[in-house]
């Protein structure tokens, strides 16, 4: 058996959660609780792309606006 997040022909999505934190999660996988869909189904690369140019600061929004 194959690991669904190392595939790397499968479709995938781009889920974030509350903080803007990025997964890419493999499509047809249940969503888990706090997170949401943002982009996909498409390819790896794609996803990946996606992830690159929309999570620049890694920093959670509560620590990047802390005084």
């Amino acid at each position: 058996m194959t690991n669904p997040f190392d595939a790397p022909d499968a479709a995938y999505r781009v889920l974030a959660n509350a903080e803007h934190q990025h997964s890419l999660w493999p499509d047809g996988l249940p969503v888990p609780d706090g997170w949401s869909p943002v982009f996909g189904p498409d390819t790896r690369h794609a996803c990946v792309a996606h992830v690159d140019t929309h999570w620049s600061d890694m920093r959670p929004p509560s620590i990047r606006t802390a005084p």
